[in-house]
């Protein structure tokens, strides 16, 4: 069997400067470690959002902005507003969000997840795409989305997950413990980012303990929709009306 996790110590500042030194090759290793798949994932939690016109979003641990951009894409968002603790992946952000003249409609800001910087009852949808796990306390920032949602505004989360097929669930830990941070830590330079990726992943909730967190920060209805054989999964709350 492949050998348990060890748990990670380590601090929101510390994740927030790991990211800062692998923005510049964050995109691509997400490409090349999901074999692309993390594309799709986004595209399927952006398909989440109510079926409504001029939707005013927000999108934590933004990164390089993927989902705030493929949010926008669906043809319901107005404006839109990424935040992260990460500098160098805001600035690839806005790069990316000129190239595709989307400058007009999306902004990115330094913000935490856990103490957003926003009233409350603001936005139409909050997403947070494999971030909610690196926050240090998951619990605040899911109470934080409630908060600056409006009445019937979604949640949105895309995260990592362990399947439940036994099969499929050992192979997939024997390449997240044993090539992803192989893989990960040649491409970025930076090893310790792909092993606090795999223990990350493995210790986080996810399924149905994940669910109960939304229902204990206030979600009315959250859903699990696994992806990929549920190495992955998008949850989706709503505040109540």
């Amino acid at each position: 069997m492949p050998d348990t996790p060890q748990r990670t110590s380590a601090t929101p500042r510390r994740v927030w400067g790991m990211f800062d030194r692998i923005a510049h090759r964050y995109d691509m290793l997400n490409h090349v470690l999901s074999f692309r798949r993390d594309i799709a994932w986004r595209k399927r939690t952006a398909s989440h959002l109510a079926d409504a016109p001029d939707q005013v979003v927000l999108d934590l641990a933004t990164g390089t902005a993927d989902l705030l951009i493929a949010l926008h894409e669906t043809g319901r968002v107005k404006q839109g507003v990424g935040m992260d603790m990460s500098s160098n992946m805001l600035l690839h952000g806005e790069r990316k969000i000129e190239a595709l003249g989307m400058t007009g409609a999306l902004a990115l800001r330094e913000g935490d997840a856990t103490e957003i910087p926003e009233p409350a009852a603001v936005y139409d949808a909050v997403s947070i795409a494999f971030g909610i796990r690196n926050v240090g306390k998951t619990e605040e920032a899911l109470r934080e989305m409630l908060r600056v949602l409006k009445p019937g505004g979604r949640a949105l989360i895309l995260e990592f997950s362990i399947p439940s097929n036994p099969i499929v669930r050992f192979g997939y830990l024997v390449y997240l413990r044993h090539l992803l941070p192989r893989v990960g830590g040649l491409i970025s330079g930076d090893s310790e980012a792909y092993r606090y990726l795999n223990r990350t992943i493995e210790l986080f909730p996810h399924g149905d303990a994940f669910l109960s967190l939304m229902r204990r920060a206030g979600f009315d209805n959250p859903i699990a929709d696994p992806v990929t054989f549920g190495v992955a999964s998008i949850y989706r709350g709503e505040k109540p009306r």
